[in-house]
């Protein structure tokens, strides 16, 4: 297993501060942003990571977080030009996972649970996670049936589909790489991640689960705020 912080994009929600800096090397209270998805794969055993990084900062990432030596792990880095969907960062980092499965997190995805055993354990398929949310037009969203098994998938639907958000964090096979070289773009000029969601779910081989504690998308000022509040009090109570 191989893991990959997509840490690219442009910010435009944390305006201005991210005029002089990447979203994810904003502080959420006492590190960067971009650790706490990086620590949640190192948690896991992951210990050699793609970042993918916008142009503009690379040297940033590259001076904060260097070879991964410090951490006991391995760091690559890969530039996304222009920020064309979530399932882009298969295809600029198809060359990395080689023949090895993915886990993919989100850099400004912040999470309480710990996904260690879920990943050590994953052999085959595709092994996402929601999280009810009082605004899921924002996010990939799921329907389950009365088993809470998942049925239906959709981009930001226009429709109520349910109040479970998809979350950044992404457990994939092998066979991701050639799945996201089919996707064509959608409306917005983007490569869905949805659509590789969907790619293994009408196989029958999408697993979805619940995220039980906290997740921030740590993308707004609102969120930033939270994120960096709740890492605040935990710090205060492990002192």
């Amino acid at each position: 297993m191989k893991g990959i912080v997509l840490a690219g994009g442009n910010g435009t929600r944390l305006l201005p501060l991210t005029k002089i800096t990447s979203k994810q090397l904003l502080p959420v209270y006492n590190k960067p942003m971009v650790f706490y998805p990086m620590e949640t794969l190192l948690r896991a055993g992951i210990n050699d990571i793609l970042f993918i990084v916008a142009p503009d900062h690379a040297g940033d990432f590259l001076k904060l977080l260097g070879s991964g030596r410090e951490y006991g792990a391995k760091f690559t880095y890969e530039i996304q030009d222009k920020p064309e969907g979530l399932a882009q960062a298969f295809v600029i980092g198809a060359d990395f996972i080689g023949d090895d499965n993915i886990t993919m997190i989100l850099g400004d995805n912040i999470f309480e649970d710990d996904f260690s055993e879920t990943i050590k354990n994953f052999r085959s398929g595709g092994h996402v996670f929601a999280k009810e949310v009082t605004d899921p037009e924002r996010f990939g969203v799921v329907k389950f049936d009365e088993n809470m098994r998942a049925v239906q998938i959709e981009e930001k639907p226009k429709t109520h589909l349910s109040n479970y958000a998809i979350t950044g964090l992404y457990i994939y096979d092998n066979r991701v790489v050639e799945a996201a070289r089919q996707v064509k773009p959608s409306g917005r000029g983007e490569l869905e991640i949805t659509e590789l969601h969907n790619w293994y779910l009408k196989k029958g081989e999408l697993a979805v689960d619940i995220v039980k504690g906290e997740w921030f998308d740590a993308g707004t000022f609102e969120t930033l705020l939270r994120a960096s509040s709740l890492m605040a009090e935990k710090a205060k109570k492990q002192q």
